[in-house]
């Protein structure tokens, strides 16, 4: 590639960058404005003057509070279980031979495509019956549902590229298959688990079909789901700041966890797509 190719390259890179990140400056830029900015008949990106009061306004609000509790206990709860149960499945794929392998791996992945919106109804029906509706195991289950299959099917190309002579070795010198697999598979596999883990948590911390179907209090209500009843102080004053403030809070942490963690992350994603 000669250098004028190259220039091309990189200033199609940036259009795409600030292309991609416009929307999360504009919306940081809307939670650190002033109410009357908003409503101002001179919009501008940048705000008249910088202000903490939407941060502080949405803290203070027990709509929010509670809705991030219900966010962070919920999504670490489906995450833990969907990993823990999708390694033992996806191991039991990889190292054994049985009729329908194949299929059931199919399965697990139209499972994970299905159109979450055709299970609302039934859900909330059972869910009433079952006096689960608008707590966290109700929205774990499902959160669980969609989650599993997809974390089955990366782990499982994660166990199989792995060979199976160290786990043989580790047996040879005395360990149970169970501490072959805690000791020697578990580690060779992080980056698998590491990537589903990470792609599992943002399913359930970003949902909001499921949090707006399934609830109905601020019991299991979470941020997503929240943000639709945020209010102004007022009739007369725009919600959208305060909104803004929420998204910024909710929003930053996922996006510099994944700048942290982004190598590991397409480690995880690309090491199970080929062999050797």
């Amino acid at each position: 590639m000669n250098t004028k190719s190259q220039r091309w390259w990189t200033i199609a890179g940036l259009a795409i960058v600030v292309y991609s990140f416009f929307p999360l400056l504009w919306m940081i830029m809307l939670a650190f404005k002033p109410a009357s900015d908003i409503v101002s008949g001179k919009p501008q990106f940048l705000p008249t003057s910088w202000t903490f009061d939407n941060f502080t306004e949405v803290f203070g609000q027990p709509l929010f509070t509670r809705a991030l509790i219900n966010s962070i206990g919920i999504a670490l709860i489906a995450t833990f279980l969907s990993v823990i149960i999708a390694m033992f499945a996806a191991y039991a794929i990889a190292r054994l031979d049985f009729r329908g392998k194949k299929v059931l791996l199919s399965l697990a992945l139209a499972i994970a495509m299905f159109p979450q919106a055709a299970l609302v109804g039934p859900l909330f029906n059972m869910w009433r019956n079952l006096g689960i509706y608008d707590t966290w195991i109700g929205l774990i289950i499902p959160y669980m549902t969609f989650a599993l299959p997809l974390s089955i099917w990366t782990l499982s190309a994660f166990f199989r590229q792995i060979p199976w002579e160290m786990e043989y070795a580790a047996q040879v010198d005395g360990a149970t298959s169970w501490q072959a697999f805690r000791k020697v598979i578990v580690p060779l596999a992080a980056p698998g688990v590491f990537t589903t883990a990470i792609l599992t948590f943002f399913f359930c911390w970003n949902d909001f079909l499921f949090a707006i179907s399934l609830t109905s209090t601020d019991n299991a209500r979470t941020v997503p789901a929240a943000l639709a009843f945020f209010q102004g102080a007022s009739y007369f004053q725009s919600a959208v700041p305060y909104i803004m403030a929420a998204s910024v809070v909710v929003t930053i942490p996922v996006v510099i966890l994944v700048l942290l963690f982004q190598r590991r992350i397409v480690a995880g994603l690309t090491s199970g797509a080929v062999k050797g």
